[in-house]
């Protein structure tokens, strides 16, 4: 009846207590392989999340200039993004560790370690109970054996009584000896050690019995369902962790969706067209394309004019062949003797760059000042207001001791104005040197410098500055020829029958000097109608940069020829026409 009503409880195995004993103790290991599986899937995902930033972290642009030009195209700001957003997904993952760590993993260890002790009290309580058992057991079988011998003993007694009693040969000496009145209270005595060893051998029957049942029935059965009990428990709270395993990583499920969802954004904000013209912005130099070539026909002799010579003899012997004749040098032609400045190197008027990029600095420049400017007198409108305030409040505060910083932040306004104004005379400079923006058909769109246009022997040799500044204008000198030409940018070619050079290689008119220059650099005057020059070099200017990048000068009254602008540091006279001092 108890074995029905306990149904499928652990009391059908109560003769199988060793085997349950290993059973749960396998549950319990098996508890600690689970919380060690976790524990490892916990490292495998700071170990990932590392990585992920690592990742992230190292494909993030630098903090220098590339940077900025980078942020100029879609494409880079969308990596960007997404490495932003990979990193934040990189801790999602940190927090699946964490949650893992605090949800499973500790609270295993608890419960681990209270399931250990629990089963070791129960199993302690049921060897106890085998113990007691088995002690009963023993004592019922000494009183069964006690119980056997005083019977035995009992009928050997009354057996030798009898025999007494009963033999009619006894001799005298022998009923002397052994009276059947001894033999009657041995026989008597022994009956009643076996009675009372019978009695006692009940007693401990009926006891045992009932120990008995209650350890098979009541002891037993309560041990082994509170073992049930905590094994239930323990495959219990297994699956509830095996639950929350699968629950941490669906709570970071809607971060890591917004995360996937930011960079497919940003991948959707690339425009290819937007990137394609920041390009043409990026590069667009501001240069009219060359005109056509000028057909030099050899088959007529050539003259030469008093004017096409050089300056003095010895230059002379310098020249070459009038077969080559000076052109203007075109950005596809890559330039051999050309400075290589280094970012940040250049000149502060941004000179080497060609006009549009030069003409961008200088913009970029000037709003930079302006917003210095502002800050400036956002701080002096504060400490003005400060001053206001001391001076109704004296108790707050002493008035004068604003003045020092009023009067610094005033100087710090002067000096940026004066910036100012110096990046806008180079800006009206440049503006005032590039073409007209409705000439769009002279215009050209990119040009890619690392392009290089193969010039023939017939074309005039390029007159090109070191520093890789170029310009559009055309020469004053230039602009009236003998025979009319298709090319807006004429230059001054000293071999050409054209009088374009006259003015400059006539030494029966010396031009007047407008100004002195320093050289900043040394050049080598290779090229003809140039002239070489020592860092430090002082020299007299006698034509002004035209805008094709080079400023005549003379050494003394022989000496004289062309050097890139920007190689120089030019002061001109205030008489001079447009005179300031530039660099």
């Amino acid at each position: 009846m108890i074995e029905e009503r306990m149904g499928d409880c652990w009391s059908h195995t109560k003769d199988q207590f060793e085997n349950l004993e290993k059973h749960t103790q396998w549950g319990i290991e098996y508890v600690e392989k689970y919380s060690k599986f976790v524990k490892e899937r916990s490292e495998i995902e700071i170990n990932y999340a590392k990585q992920i930033r690592n990742l992230s972290k190292k494909y993030q642009p630098k903090k220098n200039s590339r940077e900025e030009e980078e942020s100029k195209y879609t494409f880079c700001r969308a990596f960007v993004t997404a490495l932003n957003e990979l990193n934040d997904y990189a801790g999602q993952h940190e927090v699946i560790a964490e949650n893992l760590t605090s949800q499973i993993i500790t609270e295993l260890s608890r419960f681990l370690q209270d399931l250990k002790g629990e089963r070791k009290s129960y199993f302690h309580d049921g060897r106890k109970a085998q113990q007691h058992i088995e002690s009963s057991w023993k004592q019922l079988e000494a009183s069964k054996r006690r119980f056997e011998r005083d019977c035995k003993e009992a009928d050997k007694a009354q057996q030798y009584f009898e025999r007494m009693d009963a033999d009619i040969n006894v001799t005298k000496a022998d009923v002397e000896k052994r009276s059947s009145h001894k033999a009657r209270q041995q026989a008597q005595m022994r009956h009643q050690m076996a009675a009372d060893s019978k009695a006692e051998y009940a007693s401990y029957l009926q006891k045992f019995n009932q120990e008995q049942s209650e350890h098979y029935y009541t002891i037993i059965p309560n041990i082994f369902q509170k073992l049930q009990d905590m094994e239930e428990r323990r495959i219990d709270r297994l699956g509830v962790c095996m639950k929350t395993f699968a629950d941490v990583d669906r709570q970071v499920l809607p971060i890591v969706g917004k995360c996937l969802d930011g960079m497919t954004k940003a991948a959707e904000c690339i425009d290819p067209k937007t990137d394609s013209k920041q390009v043409v912005e990026s590069y667009k130099s501001g240069f009219e394309p060359p005109g056509d070539v000028e057909f030099e026909d050899y088959g007529q002799a050539m003259k030469r004019s008093p004017s096409d010579t050089s300056l003095s003899n010895s230059r002379e012997s310098k020249e070459k062949p009038s077969s080559k004749t000076k052109g203007k040098l075109w950005p596809f032609i890559k330039n051999k003797n050309k400075l290589s400045l280094k970012l940040g190197s250049g000149p502060e008027d941004f000179s080497h760059l060609p006009p549009e990029q030069r003409r961008k600095k200088l913009q970029g420049k000037i709003d930079e000042l302006h917003k210095d400017i502002q800050k400036e007198m956002d701080q002096r409108d504060a400490l003005t207001k400060m001053k206001d305030v001391y001076i109704k409040n004296p108790q707050m505060g002493d008035p004068s001791s604003v003045d020092p910083r009023l009067i610094e932040i005033a100087q710090n306004i002067e000096k940026l104005q004066f910036e100012v104004q110096k990046f806008e005379g180079w800006l009206a400079e440049v503006e005032e040197k590039m073409p007209s923006r409705s000439d769009t058909h002279r215009r050209s769109g990119i040009y890619e410098t690392q392009n290089s246009t193969t010039v023939s022997n017939n074309c005039a040799q390029d007159r090109e500055s070191p520093d890789g500044s170029y310009t559009e204008e055309q020469n004053s000198e230039s602009q009236v020829k003998e025979i009319p030409s298709t090319n807006p940018n004429p230059i001054p070619n000293p071999t050409s029958t054209a009088p374009e050079f006259d003015d400059e290689f006539d030494d029966e008119e010396t031009l007047p000097t407008i100004g002195t220059c320093k050289a900043l650099y040394p050049f080598e005057g290779h090229n003809e109608g140039t002239i070489s020059v020592a860092e430090g070099e002082l020299l007299y200017v006698i034509e002004e940069d035209k805008g094709d990048g080079w400023t005549r000068v003379r050494r003394n009254e022989d000496e004289e020829g062309y050097v890139p602008t920007s190689y120089v540091e030019v002061f001109l006279e205030t008489n001079a026409k447009g005179a300031m001092t530039y660099i």
